[in-house]
């Protein structure tokens, strides 16, 4: 098991920055690709970018590229998402999510375990 719980989130202006965090509990962090994901009212989840648990450069959603950064510190079992040049777009409930898999980090579906959540809204 894992256990996930992202902090954070808020309320921002169109144009300001947040720093999404991930604190994940239980089994070995390291080996575990994460992934952010976000879900606005009446629309799909979707992906937002994956960090993989062999390193290397993380993977973004094209509507994030350039905006967003995705980092992990396994010695503090932690992922963050740094969100600048923020638009109303982006606001929705942000998930972080934890992957045994690395070739499927797109997929929602290929997550075992995700956190609660947390809402960032951002006003124009």
């Amino acid at each position: 098991q894992v256990q996930l719980v992202e902090s954070g989130g808020g309320l921002v202006q169109a144009g300001g920055s947040l720093r999404l965090a991930c604190a994940a509990s239980g089994r070995t962090f390291s080996r575990y690709t994460m992934g952010w994901f976000r879900q606005a009212p009446g629309k799909e989840r979707e992906f937002v970018g994956a960090i993989l648990w062999t390193g290397g450069n993380p993977y973004y959603a094209d509507s994030v590229k350039d905006r967003f950064t995705i980092t992990r510190s396994n010695a503090k079992s932690t992922v963050w998402l740094q969100m600048n040049s923020l638009k109303p777009e982006d606001t929705a409930v942000y998930y972080c999510a934890a992957s045994w898999y690395d070739d499927t980090w797109w997929s929602p579906s290929k997550y075992e375990y995700w956190g609660q959540g947390t809402q960032v809204t951002v006003s124009s």
